[in-house]
């Protein structure tokens, strides 16, 4: 990833027990979780209130297990309620930090700022997956598909799994005579957003619609959270849906087209190679990491559907404890061992050292105002 600034990475001292409050988790915590390192909790401990992207919950569950072990009186609730929840909840004043699959944009950033105490907000990169497009055919468990035919398909003009644009790129596949049903995030997501984004730089007419969030066109069919759009893929015959990876089980995923006329297949490694391509925000601030993504040039090796989950932080808190509990616990979800618990548990792609060294930098300089 190409970022400006450079930094040494150094340890900081680390939150204690975690207890993650995810609304709508199934998922497993597994007790045998990479240790956290050497942890030096935050003397006194304390509660840190946290919300935001799905995407990420597999992964925080990963987190909040090693943490717990280290550290006994302190104790963080991560409330995976989407990414646009989150950013609102951060901007009301009801959580510490915020997940968000969406870094803030520009009217986010003013009310933010002000919930800041003016000070400065910065998005922090911490999660690197890519979104999967998954889908539910009996007897298929792979398809090519491009990017124009991706878009048609979920702007409901490709309405049949017969149809010639699919079948021609998949001679192969045993595709049947039967309805498509596309599914999307009922809520507003930071996945639904990426998708959308790349949709809008790749598959050129096949989508007309406005970067955002909030689907854009009446659904087909639509679940709650990425745990919502799994089971009504799964429910239901002939669905197709995008969702962070992890979550996908054994639905059977698409490889995307790239310019190159080849297809990518997702894992963490074509997720990463499409970040390390990529450029920060113009609009970034001093301390800001905010990244954009490069959907279209990254290279035939790179997988082009990724989203990049930020923690959102203000750079000054009312006091010291919410400084130092951000401060302890974003240093342990970004440092090599939360970097590699993350990656064994949710298959993410691990940040660089690069910028571990630029997100030590904002970190470093988080605190309470005087």
């Amino acid at each position: 990833m190409k970022l400006s600034r450079n930094s040494q990475f150094t340890g900081l001292a680390l939150a204690g027990a975690l207890m993650l409050s995810a609304c709508g988790s199934d998922q497993a915590v597994d007790d045998q979780a990479d240790p956290a390192g050497n942890v030096d909790c935050v003397d006194g401990g304390g509660t840190l209130d946290a919300a935001g992207a799905s995407s990420q919950e597999n992964a925080m569950a990963t987190w909040i297990a090693a943490y717990t072990g280290e550290c006994e009186d302190t104790t963080v609730n991560y409330d995976a309620v989407g990414s646009g929840a989150g950013r609102t909840q951060f901007i009301d004043s009801g959580v510490t930090f915020a997940g968000s699959d969406a870094a803030l944009d520009e009217g986010e950033t003013e009310q933010a700022t002000e919930r800041c105490g003016d000070s400065e907000v910065v998005n922090i990169p911490a999660y690197i997956a890519p979104i999967a497009i998954a889908f539910n055919i009996e007897g298929v468990d792979s398809l090519n598909l491009t990017p124009e035919v991706i878009g048609d398909i979920f702007n409901q003009e490709i309405t049949e799994w017969s149809d010639d644009a699919i079948a021609d790129l998949n001679p192969d596949a045993d595709l049947p005579d039967s309805e498509i049903v596309p599914v999307n995030r009922s809520d507003e997501s930071g996945t639904t957003e990426n998708f959308a984004a790349y949709l809008s730089e790749a598959a050129g007419d096949s989508w007309p619609h406005e970067v955002s969030g909030d689907w854009p066109i009446e659904p087909a069919e639509a679940g709650q959270g990425s745990s919502g759009v799994v089971s009504a893929i799964e429910e239901g015959e002939g669905t197709i849906g995008y969702v962070e990876a992890s979550h996908i089980g054994e639905l059977g995923t698409v490889a995307v087209g790239t310019g190159d006329d080849e297809f990518v297949e997702f894992s963490p490694e074509a997720a990463a190679a499409i970040v390390d391509a990529s450029e920060t925000r113009e609009e970034n601030t001093e301390n800001d990491l905010a990244i954009d993504l490069n959907y279209t040039d990254a290279g035939s090796d790179a997988y082009p559907i990724v989203l990049v989950t930020y923690e959102i932080a203000c750079m000054e808190y009312e006091n010291q404890e919410d400084a130092d509990l951000v401060k302890s616990f974003l240093n342990y979800v970004t440092s090599e061992e939360g970097q590699q618990a993350a990656a064994d548990e949710a298959g993410s792609a691990p940040i660089t050292e690069e910028t571990r060294g630029n997100i030590q930098n904002t970190l470093d300089q988080i605190t309470a105002a005087s």
